[in-house]
């Protein structure tokens, strides 16, 4: 049983601070991703987990004993880079068996722990190989297979698709979260690829500017984001965000320069006038979660068609309103009706309505409709 905790954990570099204050607790067998934007201390977190990188403050605590001090080698973590980092004048079977041997495992052991994780990882007909005879996909593999052969208490991996293009990067993730739950080791992952964030996590840590955003699973992340950040960087598209002035008078939502028009019950007037002190709400609402309207008088918003994506399966359709765009996600059937250029009126799922303060960007409870 395997546990981490990171408690007010802080990294500040002589030019800035990396991680500010941040606290997480990962449980046994949980598959945790930290994922962010480039520079947001996603990476620097996982390195000071690892004892490759010194926390400024705090404590990082692996099974309830704190390891500040305690050396990376003395931690029973293992680490998958970005870059494979394998020994390039060793066999595949000897970069898998190199960790045990400089631990002195017992050859017959090394021998069973390496054929165990080659088969794990489809790579038992590789073994005689070098990494120049190998694909991308494989050698990532490798790098797997040499942490899953050290039976380490907690797995770390940080960008390991990243060089990877993108039919692989899927096998490969899917490979991983199906090894991760099969091997049960509690594993914390960075990426900045919402996709595999949302794919791959039983929980995820949103991360921006050295701070955690939001912990949550992917589907509260999704529905339910704490703030416009959060609401932006994951899923894709991106949720709409539209800014709104709150009418005074009713209780209308209107967004600046007109085009959209969503009213609410009157028993909903309250909470809305109380949103924002500034009389200006942002609402956000998902791609998927706009219809076309029958007529433009049961429509909440309209705009000019600019660009439509034909995916196959979906239409991606970006509509210009006034001074603001946003995304819409139709039917194969419905996006091949619609042509750049055209006007068209739409309707929005109310109960999919999501609220920020216009000042912080902080989520705001339910309004209802």
């Amino acid at each position: 049983m395997t546990t981490a905790s990171l408690q007010d954990v802080s990294k500040i570099f002589p030019e800035h601070v990396a991680v500010d204050h941040i606290s997480l607790d990962i449980s046994d067998g949980e598959f945790v991703v930290l994922v962010g934007p480039s520079g947001c201390g996603k990476s620097t977190t996982l390195r000071m987990v690892a004892g490759l990188e010194q926390a400024t403050s705090g404590n990082i605590l692996i099974d309830g004993m704190r390891v500040n001090e305690v050396s990376p080698r003395d931690r029973d973590v293992a680490m998958v880079f970005q870059n494979y980092a394998l020994y390039p004048h060793l066999s595949v079977y000897e970069n898998l068996a190199y960790a045990l041997r400089r631990r002195r495992v017992p050859r017959p052991e090394i021998d069973e722990r390496v054929k165990q994780a080659a088969k794990s990882i489809h790579l038992e007909e590789l073994l005689k190989r070098r990494p120049a005879q190998l694909s991308g996909g494989q050698r990532q593999r490798v790098a797997l297979g040499r942490a899953i052969v050290r039976q380490p208490k907690l797995f770390l991996m940080d960008e390991p698709l990243s060089n990877l293009d993108a039919k692989l990067r899927g096998q490969t993730r899917s490979e991983i979260t199906r090894l991760q739950r099969e091997l049960g080791v509690t594993t914390l992952y960075v990426t900045h690829d919402q996709t595999e964030a949302m794919t791959m996590g039983s929980k995820i840590v949103v991360m921006n500017e050295g701070r955690i955003q939001q912990i949550a699973t992917p589907r509260i992340l999704y529905d339910n984001p704490a703030n416009t950040f959060v609401a932006q960087f994951m899923g894709t598209p991106a949720m709409n965000l539209l800014t709104c002035n709150v009418d005074k008078g009713a209780a209308d939502l209107t967004l600046l320069g007109a085009g959209i028009r969503i009213t609410f019950e009157k028993k909903y007037s309250t909470n809305l006038r109380t949103a924002s002190s500034s009389g200006k709400i942002i609402v956000g609402f998902r791609p998927e979660d706009v219809t076309i309207a029958n007529n433009e008088s049961s429509s909440d918003i309209s705009g000019t068609v600019l660009v439509v994506e034909d995916l196959g399966h979906e239409s991606l359709v970006l509509i210009q309103n006034n001074d603001s765009k946003f995304t819409v996600r139709l039917s194969p059937e419905n996006g091949a009706q619609v042509r750049p250029g055209e006007v068209i009126s739409f309707c929005i799922d109310r109960s999919r309505l999501r609220y920020f303060d216009q000042t912080t960007g902080g989520a705001i409870a339910s309004i209802g409709g």
